[in-house]
């Protein structure tokens, strides 16, 4: 192996590795929303439960969440791309696929459900906050357990190509000095 496709291998594994990472970290926040955030919001009356979403809604929107969010579907695009004709990249191909309908999911679904959240005004001053509250919980915790399980399988995914993308054997220095003197005989 060269010294060229060494430094690509190793490459290609680290940006591998930040995908998985950040892959990880996205469906760390999904899960936590599914198994702690929204049963907690789910027993607060309706002001109290839009106060907190919009509030959640708003403070997520920041350059470290971003950076894992956009992150991990650049990351694994690049993956797929570095590992194509690799004994992982189905594995690779496969997590892009999942993580790819997370951002769907999360494009078309999950902030457009905040966006009218938000939109409903400041709670204390919402007429029918039940109905507010109806219209956005539902839908939004069953889209959220769905990019939850996507983003757990897309981390589950890289991370089994990331076991398999493993640094060729180098040959041995004395093997090859061995095999250079019996051809010389």
């Amino acid at each position: 192996m060269t010294d060229e496709s060494t430094r690509r291998h190793d490459t290609a594994a680290g940006v591998l590795g930040a995908a998985t990472v950040a892959t990880g970290l996205v469906a760390g926040v999904f899960y936590i929303f599914a198994c702690a955030v929204m049963p907690a919001l789910a027993r607060s009356g309706d002001r109290v439960f839009i106060e907190v979403m919009q509030n959640i809604n708003e403070v997520i929107q920041n350059p470290v969440f971003f950076l894992g969010f956009f992150g991990a579907l650049a990351l694994t695009a690049l993956a797929a791309w570095q590992s194509r004709g690799t004994p992982g990249s189905r594995w690779v191909l496969a997590a892009f696929a999942a993580y790819a309908l997370v951002f769907l999911i999360t494009v078309t679904m999950s902030v457009p459900l905040n966006d009218g959240l938000a939109n409903a005004g400041a709670p204390a001053r919402i007429a029918d906050p039940a109905a507010v509250r109806d219209r956005f919980e539902d839908p939004w915790v069953a889209w959220n357990v769905v990019r939850a399980v996507l983003s757990t399988l897309a981390t589950a995914l890289l991370t089994r190509a990331l076991l398999r993308h493993r640094r060729p054997p180098q040959p041995s220095a004395y093997l090859a000095s061995v095999a250079g003197s019996s051809e010389r005989r």
